[in-house]
């Protein structure tokens, strides 16, 4: 790959050195503007040139932002960032304990508000950068790698791990059931592994104390063994079901909360649109962390995602604003016979870490268009 190593220079050698050196000890090639050779172009058109060449984008923010350009009354690195935002993926590196200028600081709150950036982290050494920015790419490379297995297969296994859809049309608290399968499929944990207390502890530790929060921290959990599967589980609540294959099944609840009249869901007639998105963004979240703790040498290398809504067939779905619009009113459905798929994707277990929100939008329409057909 190509990647375009952009941040301010004078001053600034040792850290693009560093990123350099990352670079090229995963075998890719590094676009620096120090290496552009003579050329009738203006160095502003170089480097904008070097961006789109690019296959993605290293962006490293130090205290100083720069000289402003009179064509773009923007600085050259700020440029860069605009340029790449919206045509190839940019892993953004912030220097930390430094004073910012004024501009800087307005320039890193606005990239690290970009919702579809790399935030990657923070650092103070050139060592930290490179180790940093050789970590990034070579998550980029796993995340986007071609899948050698049957992805037909493995979306079977993760429907599999879905209950069946409850049917009829009685009034019950809305949940989402996300499953997550590993493969190439094999076991994982050894029996004695599953039912180890540490794995428990661990899982139920996670869940109750490390954004975003699977579990309510004002309920109590129960733990147990459930044929070949550990289960923790709070009474009317979220549930974390794992087995020996390292699938998992994440029961989610999707009631909005807030007092709000005297009907049901929690105040609500409807999914509310942002809690489906936010409820899959902290399964995927706890998922990857989860395949972290018992394959830390990814023997799983990929993933299949299956998600079904059980609810009732009358509620409908809303975005929160048009909730808070009209809090005590809704449009109900009318039902229907038939049970719907579950919805799917597939990935490398990398998009996990890497590509959370785009995964949950993947999984969020299609759950949306059904309930809106129902």
């Amino acid at each position: 790959m190509k990647i375009f190593i952009s941040s301010l220079i004078g001053g600034f050698e040792p850290f693009r050195a560093a990123a350099r050196s990352a670079v090229t000890a995963l075998k890719h090639e590094a676009v620096m503007a120090e290496d552009f050779p003579a050329q009738p172009n203006s160095p502003q058109i170089a480097c904008l040139q070097g961006v789109r060449s690019a296959d993605l984008v290293v962006l490293i923010l130090g205290e100083r932002y720069g000289s402003v350009q009179g064509t773009s009354n923007v600085s050259p690195t700020h440029e860069e960032f605009l340029e790449a935002r919206d045509s190839r993926p940019v892993f953004v590196f912030v220097q930390e304990g430094i004073t910012r200028d004024a501009q800087q600081t307005k320039f890193v709150t606005e990239v690290q508000g970009w919702q579809h950036g790399y935030f990657r982290g923070g650092f103070t050494t050139p060592e930290q950068l490179r180790d940093l920015v050789t970590g990034a790419i070579h998550e980029y490379q796993l995340a986007h790698a071609t899948a050698p297995l049957d992805t037909g297969a493995l979306k079977q296994s993760s429907i599999a791990l879905l209950p069946r859809e409850g049917r009829g049309n009685t009034i019950q608290s809305p949940v989402l059931y996300l499953a997550i399968a590993g493969g190439p499929l094999q076991n994982i944990l050894r029996p004695a592994e599953l039912e180890a207390p540490a794995l428990a502890s661990d899982l139920h530790q996670r869940a109750l104390f490390t954004e975003p929060l699977l579990f309510d921290r004002s309920k109590g959990v129960e733990s147990d063994i459930d044929g070949a599967a550990l289960v923790l589980e709070q009474d009317g609540g979220s549930r974390i079901q794992l087995d020996e294959q390292g699938g998992i099944l994440l029961r989610l609840p999707l009631e909005d909360r807030r007092p709000r009249g005297q009907h049901g869901f929690g105040g609500s007639f409807a999914i509310i649109e942002e809690t489906v998105v936010r409820q899959l963004s902290a399964g995927i979240a706890y998922a990857a962390w989860l395949f972290e703790r018992i394959d830390a040498t990814q023997k799983l290398t990929h993933v299949a995602l299956s998600a079904r809504i059980n609810a009732s067939e009358h509620l409908g779905w809303r975005t929160q604003a048009e909730d808070d619009a009209q809090p005590n009113s809704g449009s109900m459905g009318f039902g229907g016979n038939e049970e719907k798929p579950p919805v799917t994707v597939s990935c490398p277990r990398a998009a996990l870490r890497f590509d959370a929100m785009r995964l949950s939008e993947d999984l969020m329409v299609p759950l949306r268009r059904q309930r809106k057909s129902r």
